[in-house]
Parts: C-alpha cells; structure tokens; sequence
C-alpha cells in the first residue's frame, strides 16, 4: 500500500510539473550551467614562450595566434572549434533460407509359415498383415529477412575543449538549441579529438572524433504528443502480456 501511495504521489508530481508548461513555450538551457562555459571561464594551461631569448613583440615573423601567419585552430581548454556533421549511410541487408525433408517407411509380412493367413482370419474385415505398417512423411521450411536502412544528416555546430588530456588529445563537447514557436531542437555533440586533424579552418569533420556522441532530437509540443503517457510507459513494462 505504501509502494502504491509513492507512486501515486510521485506521478501527481510530474503531472503537475507538465501542467506549468501549459501555454508557455519550453524554457532554453541556460549557458551557464554547462561545461563549456566552465572550460572557457576556468584559466588555460600555460603555454612555453617561443622566443625565450628575445622580444616577441620585435619580431617581424611571431607565430603567435593573433599574428597574420599564426596558427588559429583550437588547442586549448576554452577554444572553439566547428564540428561539421555530414552523414548519409545507407545499409540493405538481405537473406533467404530454406529446407526440406522427406521420409517414407514400410513393412509387410505376406507370409511366414502362415502365420499371418492365421492372424487375418482373426483380424477385422479389410485388415491384413500383408502390409504390417508404413509411413510417410515430409517437412519443409522457408524464410525471408530483409533490412534496409537510411540515415541523412548535414549540421554545423560549434564545440568548445573542455580539456586536453596528457597525450594530447582534445576532449570537445558541443550543444546547440534552436526554438521555433513551442518546438526546441537540441543537437549534442561530443567525443575525442587529434589536434592535427583540425583543419586550417578550424574546423573537424565527424568521423574524425573518437567516441564521438551524437544527440539531435527535441522538446516541445510535438515531441509531447509523439510520446505515451508515462502510465502507459509504466504498464509496457510492468505487464508480462
């Protein structure tokens, strides 16, 4: 009784959290609380001077960042890189088998020193021990599968180095969020990055991250409608039928 009130009370909960939402547009996660804003507000490592010996600010030829020949692409905890997300797979799988099996068995005893002609005239109108027995059987099998497959997706977003791990290694994350009318689209991106394979743009192509992570969905009025009830997310698991 105790297990059913909890649930009770805690459904009334989320029921009553989806009613403030009635009327108003979904709220947008604020910046503040992700870890990108963490990597860019937190002090970066600290980088060795090129010129130990002399005045960088003299040279004609610096190579640092903000210069016209230095190198721009991210590297750091806190920089921004484009994460570009061009994916068109297509996968047709398909398989046929089959199997059959035939067998037929007979036995017939027409005569052993007349014993069967005695047991015939014993045995009911139309019996006979001529043909003592036989069998006939067969089985056959036949499957199809087939799967086929498409995925298209061509997105652009920003990432920012949460941390650069000891071999090197960039840990990037990236969100984006987009409201149009009561709809919000979220896209989440994150994985593990060489440095070199940044381009002179600043930009990585997707199947270049490691363990790359890939979230494109929403939240909203239509993403709510397209969702069961959670009683009815409830009783699909609980129900052994």
């Amino acid at each position: 009784m105790r297990i059913l009130i909890l649930c009770v009370s805690a459904l009334s909960l989320l029921g009553c959290q989806r009613l403030e939402q009635v009327g108003k547009a979904p709220d947008l996660t604020p910046i503040e609380v992700g870890d990108e804003f963490f990597a860019m507000t937190t002090q970066p490592m600290p980088t060795s001077n090129p010129y130990p010996r002399g005045n960088a600010e003299a040279s004609l030829w610096s190579g640092s960042r903000g210069s016209l020949l230095g190198d721009r692409r991210a590297g750091q905890r806190g920089d921004i890189l484009t994460v570009v997300i061009e994916i068109d797979d297509q996968a047709e799988i398909s398989n046929s088998s089959g199997r059959s099996r035939s067998g037929s068995d007979s036995l017939s005893v027409p005569s052993l020193l007349g014993i069967p002609q005695r047991i015939n005239e014993k045995l009911p109108d139309g019996a006979s021990m001529n043909e003592a027995y036989a069998t006939d059987s067969s089985s056959s099998y036949k499957g199809n599968g087939s799967v086929a497959r498409k995925e298209k997706l061509t997105l652009r977003v920003a990432a920012t180095i949460l941390d650069r791990l000891p071999n090197g290694v960039l840990r990037i994350q990236g969100s984006q969020e987009v409201r149009v009318n009561f709809e919000v689209r979220e896209l989440i991106v994150s994985g593990f990055v060489r440095p070199e394979d940044v381009s002179r743009q600043n930009e990585i192509t997707y199947d270049k991250i490691a363990g790359a992570r890939i979230s494109y969905g929403g939240r909203g009025q239509i993403t709510d409608v397209q969702q069961p009830r959670i009683g009815q997310q409830v009783a699909d698991v609980l129900l052994p039928f």
